[in-house]
C-alpha cells in the first residue's frame, strides 16, 4: 500500500480562490440591490402615473379637432377647473374627456347655431370648428348644481355631453384630472390649451 503526500496549495492560489468568492459576494449583492431598485424605481413610476399623472388614450370624435382618436395624453389631478380646461372624468366604467364650459352656480344657455352663453356673456371659444346645438334634453338657461361643473365636447355635432341628461354636470370625485399634455402621435406631442 502506498500513501499519497498531499501538496499544499501555493500562495497564489489560495489568493486566486479568495478573490473568486469575494467577488462571488460583491456580485450577489450588487445584483440583490439593483433589483431592489429597480422594483422602487417601477413602483413609483406607477403610482405617480396613477395617481398624479395618470396616462389616457383618447377613444372618439367628441373632442375632434383638439384631440383625435387613438392620441395619447397625460392629465394632472386636481380640484379646481375653469371654462375652457380639457378634464377626464369617469362616466359608466368609462373614462370620458370633455371641456368645462362652466362651474358651480354658474347659468348655462345655448342657442340654436351652437352660442354658448354663461352667465348671459358669450364665451370665447376658438377650438370649435363647427358649433352645434347638438344632443340637448335639458332644459335652458341650465344652472350648474353645488358641486359640479358643466362639459361639452368640442364636436358639439356628435358630442354626448351635459347637454344631455345621460351624462349631465360632472361631480369633482369623478373627475380623473385635467388633460395637459398629448404625447403621442409624435407629430403632435406638446402642451393642450
Amino acid at each position: 500500500m502506498s500513501v499519497k503526500k498531499l501538496e499544499m496549495p501555493s500562495v497564489e492560489l489560495l489568493e486566486a480562490e479568495l478573490k473568486k468568492e469575494q467577488y462571488k459576494k460583491s456580485y450577489g449583492r450588487i445584483l440583490r440591490s439593483t433589483v431592489f431598485l429597480l422594483l422602487v424605481v417601477a413602483s413609483t413610476a406607477v403610482l405617480i402615473a396613477v395617481l398624479l399623472l395618470p396616462v389616457l388614450q383618447v377613444g372618439g370624435t367628441s373632442m375632434t379637432d383638439s384631440l383625435q382618436d387613438r392620441d395619447i395624453v397625460v392629465a394632472i389631478s386636481g380640484k379646481k377647473y375653469k371654462t375652457g380646461d380639457i378634464i377626464a372624468f369617469y362616466y359608466n366604467n368609462n373614462i370620458l374627456i370633455k371641456r368645462v364650459i362652466a362651474n358651480a352656480g354658474d347659468w348655462v344657455d345655448i342657442d340654436r347655431d351652437g352660442n354658448v352663453y354663461v352667465n348671459e356673456e358669450l364665451i370665447d371659444e376658438p377650438y370649435v370648428t363647427d358649433k352645434a346645438f347638438g344632443e340637448c334634453n335639458i332644459e335652458l338657461p341650465y344652472q350648474v348644481p353645488d358641486g359640479k361643473c358643466f362639459v361639452m365636447g368640442d364636436h358639439r355635432k356628435t358630442s354626448i355631453d351635459s347637454r344631455n341628461t345621460s351624462v349631465g354636470c360632472v361631480s369633482g370625485d369623478m373627475v380623473v384630472g385635467r388633460i395637459v399634455f398629448r404625447v403621442w402621435p409624435f407629430a403632435e406631442i406638446g402642451i393642450l390649451k
